[in-house]
C-alpha cells in the first residue's frame, strides 16, 4: 500500500493545484492519482465519483476524502480532505479581511467591481458546460425550465425544488425507463483492466475498514454528529439562538444537508437565504465571494468563509471585527465541511449497492437536469444587481419575481461582462485570466476612462 508520508505529499501537491471549481479539481486528481500515480484504476476511481454525486456538500472534496479513506482507514479520509481545505481556508481569509477593511477604498473598489462583472460570465459558462453534460433528454430539458421557473419566478425554496425533480427522476424511471434514463453522471467508466495499487490491494485481501460493520457505523455517527452539532448546540445555549454565530452555524448545518448538485447549485441556495433573509451581505457582495472562491485553491463551496466573516465582523458584539470575522468564517467552514467527512466515512462501505441501484442513479440524473435550471436563477439574479444598479420586485397572482430599471443599467459592467463571455467561450481562456484581466479592466474603468 501507498506509505503515509508519500500520501500527504500528494495530497498537498492536489490541494495547491485545486483551482477552476470541481470539474478542474476532478481533473487534476485524475491525472495525479490515476495516469501518474497509479494508486486507483479509473473505474475505482469513478465509483467512488458516482458516489460523490449522490451526496449534498462539496464532490471533488468527498471524492478526496473518498480515496484517502481507502487508503489508510478514517485518519487517512481526515489528512487528505483537510489538505484539500487548508490552502483555501488561509487565502479566502486573508481576502475577506482585506474587503472588509478596505473595500471602500477607491481602488479596491474598481477591482472588486470587475471582478464582479467576471463572475457573471463564469457562471453563464458553467450553465452552458453544466447543460450540455445532464439534458440528455426532453424530460430533463423540462425539469430544468420548471426549476428555474419554480425558483426565479415563484421563488420556491431550493430543497423543494431539488425534492420535486429527485421524485420525478425515480417514479418517472419505473413509468418512462427510456425517457428517465440516468445520465452516467460523471465521466464513462472505464474498461477496468488500468488496475491500480489500491485494487491490487483489495483483490488479495478486502480492508476491514471498507466491509460494512454496524457497530463501527454507529460510533462513527456519534462522534460525527458530536463534532458537526456540538459546537451549534453550545451556541445556543450559551449565545442564544438570535446571535450570529449560533445562526452562521445553524445555516450551514442545514445547507450541508439539502444542498445538492455542485457548488453553483448551492450558492443561489446561499444567495437567497444569507442575502435575503438573513440579510448578512448584499448581492454585489455575494459576487465578490464567489469571485475569490473561484481565485483560491480548494472547493468553490468554500465561500461560506467570506460569508461567515462578513456576517460576524458586522455583528461582533464585544469582541474586535476582525476577530468576530475569523471566527464566523471558521464556523462556516467548519459546519459545511465536517459533514463531507461523516457521509464518506458512514456510507464508504455501502457504495456499491447505491451506485447499483438504477431508480437512483434516475433520481440523480433528474436532480442534475434540475440544478440546471437552478444555476440558470443564478445567473439572472446575479446579472439583474451586477449589470443594473435598481431593481423592483414584481408580486401578484404567485408570482415573486425582479425585474431590472432600464435606465439604471450600468455600462462598464456590461462591457466588461461582455467581454469575459467571450474570453471563455470564444477563446477557450482560463477562469483565473480572465478573471485578472476584469480586476484590471474595472481599474481601467474607474481612474482612466
Amino acid at each position: 500500500m501507498i506509505p503515509f508520508r508519500e500520501a500527504v505529499g500528494t495530497w498537498a501537491r492536489v490541494a495547491l493545484l485545486s483551482f477552476g471549481g470541481p470539474a478542474g479539481q476532478i481533473a487534476v486528481m485524475h491525472r495525479i492519482l490515476v495516469e501518474e500515480k497509479k494508486w486507483i484504476s479509473e473505474r475505482r476511481f469513478l465509483h467512488a465519483l458516482n458516489y460523490c454525486m449522490l451526496l449534498p456538500g462539496p464532490e471533488a472534496q468527498q471524492l478526496v476524502v473518498y480515496i484517502g479513506w481507502l487508503m489508510h482507514r478514517i485518519g487517512g479520509g481526515i489528512v487528505s480532505g483537510t489538505l484539500f481545505i487548508l490552502p483555501g481556508l488561509f487565502s479566502l481569509g486573508v481576502l475577506s479581511w482585506i474587503y472588509f477593511s478596505y473595500g471602500q477604498v477607491a481602488l479596491v473598489a474598481s477591482i472588486f467591481f470587475g471582478l464582479k462583472a467576471a463572475v457573471l460570465a463564469i457562471v453563464l459558462h458553467a450553465v452552458v458546460r453544466i447543460a450540455k453534460k445532464a439534458l440528455k433528454s426532453r424530460a430533463h430539458l423540462v425539469i430544468a425550465a420548471l426549476a428555474f421557473a419554480a425558483i426565479f419566478v415563484f421563488a420556491m425554496p431550493f430543497p423543494l425544488v431539488i425534492l420535486a425533480a429527485a421524485l420525478a427522476g425515480y417514479f418517472g424511471q419505473r413509468s418512462f425507463p427510456r425517457i428517465f434514463q440516468g445520465s452516467g453522471h460523471g465521466a464513462q467508466s472505464g474498461d477496468g483492466t488500468d488496475a491500480g495499487l489500491i485494487d491490487a490491494q483489495f483483490a488479495r485481501a478486502i480492508p476491514d475498514h471498507v466491509r460494512p460493520s454496524l457497530s463501527r457505523l454507529s460510533k462513527i455517527a456519534l462522534a460525527g454528529l458530536l463534532l458537526w452539532l456540538g459546537p451549534f448546540a453550545l451556541l445556543l445555549v450559551f449565545l442564544g439562538p438570535d446571535n450570529v454565530f449560533t445562526a452562521i452555524a445553524a445555516f450551514n448545518s442545514q445547507m450541508a444537508v439539502v444542498t445538492f448538485g455542485g457548488a453553483y447549485a448551492v450558492l443561489a441556495y446561499m444567495a437567497q437565504q444569507a442575502v435575503e433573509n438573513y440579510h448578512w451581505l448584499k448581492p454585489d457582495e455575494m459576487l465578490v465571494g464567489l469571485g475569490f472562491a473561484e481565485t483560491t485553491p480548494g472547493p468553490l463551496i468554500s465561500v461560506v468563509q467570506f460569508v461567515g466573516f462578513l456576517a460576524a465582523a458586522r455583528q461582533p458584539g464585544a469582541l474586535d471585527p476582525i476577530l468576530a470575522g475569523t471566527l464566523g468564517g471558521f464556523l462556516a467552514m467548519w459546519s459545511t465541511f465536517v459533514p463531507s467527512f461523516l457521509w464518506i466515512f458512514l456510507g464508504g462501505p455501502y457504495v456499491e449497492a447505491l451506485i447499483g441501484n438504477r431508480a437512483l442513479n434516475a433520481a440523480l440524473s433528474a436532480i442534475t437536469a434540475a440544478v440546471v435550471g437552478v444555476i440558470l436563477n443564478l445567473a439572472v439574479w446575479l446579472g439583474l444587481h451586477t449589470l443594473f444598479n435598481q431593481t423592483q420586485t414584481l408580486s401578484a397572482l404567485g408570482i415573486t419575481m425582479d425585474v431590472p430599471l432600464a435606465q439604471s443599467l450600468d455600462v462598464a459592467a456590461l462591457v466588461i461582462a461582455g467581454c469575459a463571455v467571450v474570453a471563455l467561450f470564444r477563446f477557450k481562456m482560463g477562469v483565473v485570466p480572465v478573471l485578472l484581466a476584469s480586476c484590471l479592466a474595472g481599474v481601467l474603468f474607474r481612474f482612466v476612462i
